[in-house]
């Protein structure tokens, strides 16, 4: 069984050292809504649970995608490190822009670090992912 990892003092370590430069962006603090539902999709992918997946996608994106189908031959195929991630890790929430990103760290079964930020939006009172972007890896070298 995969180990996932949600630990707030792991995330805000890692979420304090990967910030770097902050550009008209405001650090907010941990919704846990929103890490449930980004958490509750990472739970659907790891069990091929593609239609309870969708779910947790914005209308933008439903309607984009059409099918839980094409949705998880996407996931599958675009970012293979959310479709079967070995840990999971939430770093800031930011505000940018008037948009909600939450930074995700993701390690894939062969020990790689995966930065994304997901860019949240409420519908119906409940978070929704409207879109998730593979950042570049921090240069942590000094």
């Amino acid at each position: 069984m995969r180990k996932l990892i949600t630990g707030l003092t792991l995330g805000l370590t890692l979420g304090l050292t990967l910030a770097g430069p902050l550009r008209a962006q405001d650090v907010l603090p941990p919704e846990p809504a929103i890490e449930d539902t980004i958490q509750s999709q990472f739970d659907a992918f790891l069990q091929d649970d593609f239609a309870t997946a969708f779910t947790f996608a914005s209308p933008n994106l439903r309607t984009m995608f059409r099918t839980p189908e094409n949705f998880g031959a996407m996931v599958k195929q675009g970012y293979p490190m959310v479709w079967r991630p070995d840990a999971v890790t939430f770093g800031d929430l930011r505000s940018v822009a008037g948009g909600l990103y939450q930074r995700v760290i993701v390690t894939d079964d062969a020990g790689n670090l995966h930065y994304l930020d997901y860019q949240m939006q409420q519908v119906d009172g409940r978070w929704r992912i409207a879109g998730v972007q593979i950042l570049q890896a921090p240069d942590l070298a000094a």
